[in-house]
């Protein structure tokens, strides 16, 4: 008699992994939310999820059957900013728990990313069209409204005007040589961020903040995430590979990097990888 059947329960990789597979069912609130089981292995994303719904059905409950697009737009920012009390964490803005959304929403501070897909999501539930930017160095939220677009930082609640917009780009600009004749138009800087672009973001951000302190087993997690987000993103999966290396994992670095060099075998870095590659297999 045949035993009984047994099966093994998803890993938070796998579930990480089914939840971006496709872009046409990407839900970026939950993947975002997915990414901080690294950190709370715990975290029930489908409560978290839950938690947002009831903010979003608060204000809802408040909204006149009939508000114009403008009323519910101020509402939002009062009831967002004000009376729940989101806003950027200036004295700790690279604590790792910014990006994480479920503890954006128990401290009520987070980056301009976390901050813009809970207003993003609060935003959408209240009838409004809001949708992220992927502003060079500042994540942003653009709502399309009857006259026009309105443009906010998620991190200040500020509403920003051209001017404004102009000044937060201008380090960018001057760093990537655009001022002047090259200069690109603003509106190619306002363009809607896809959901996999945003994951990505959220993911960079933890990756910088975990490389700069050298916690190579959560730099470790983050790349691996992103190698499966991103998955013919061959730098990604070199910097895989190398953090790979510093945790021992020899045949594992050494599989990852030789992905790389079959696909980057040009690459500057190449000979030295090489180097490196078969130093691995020969330990």
């Amino acid at each position: 008699m045949a035993g009984p059947l047994s099966f093994e329960a998803p890993t938070a990789l796998d579930y990480f992994a089914a939840l971006v597979a496709d872009d046409a069912s990407f839900s970026v609130l939950e993947a975002a939310l997915a990414v901080a089981q690294d950190d709370e292995p715990e975290l029930d994303v489908q409560g978290v999820l839950a938690q947002v719904d009831e903010l979003a059905e608060r204000l809802r409950r408040r909204l006149p059957a009939d508000a114009a697009p403008l009323q519910r737009l101020r509402l939002l920012n009062q009831y967002f900013f004000n009376e729940l009390g989101f806003s950027g964490n200036v004295n700790d803005y690279y604590d790792s728990a910014n990006s994480s959304l479920a503890a954006v929403l128990r401290t009520r501070r987070g980056i301009p990313l976390t901050l813009a897909l809970i207003y993003i999501e609060i935003a959408t539930q209240a009838g409004l069209r809001a949708h992220g930017v992927a502003f060079p160095g500042h994540f942003l939220v653009k709502l399309h409204m009857p006259r026009g677009e309105v443009v906010i930082d998620p991190f200040s609640g500020r509403s920003l005007g051209r001017d404004e917009l102009e000044d937060l780009l201008l380090p960018y600009r001057r760093e990537s040589g655009l001022v002047g004749d090259d200069e690109a138009p603003l509106g190619l800087f306002l363009q809607t961020a896809p959901a996999r672009e945003i994951i990505a973001r959220l993911l960079r951000n933890l990756k910088e903040i975990h490389g700069s302190a050298r916690d190579w087993p959560r730099l470790r997690a983050v790349l691996q995430r992103l190698v499966i987000l991103l998955p013919e993103d061959w730098d990604e999966r070199r910097d895989h590979a190398l953090v790979l290396g510093r945790l021992g994992r020899r045949a594992d670095a050494a599989r990852e990097l030789a992905q790389y060099l079959a696909h980057r075998g040009d690459a500057a870095d190449a000979p030295e990888l090489r180097r490196q590659l078969a130093a691995w297999r020969a330990s």
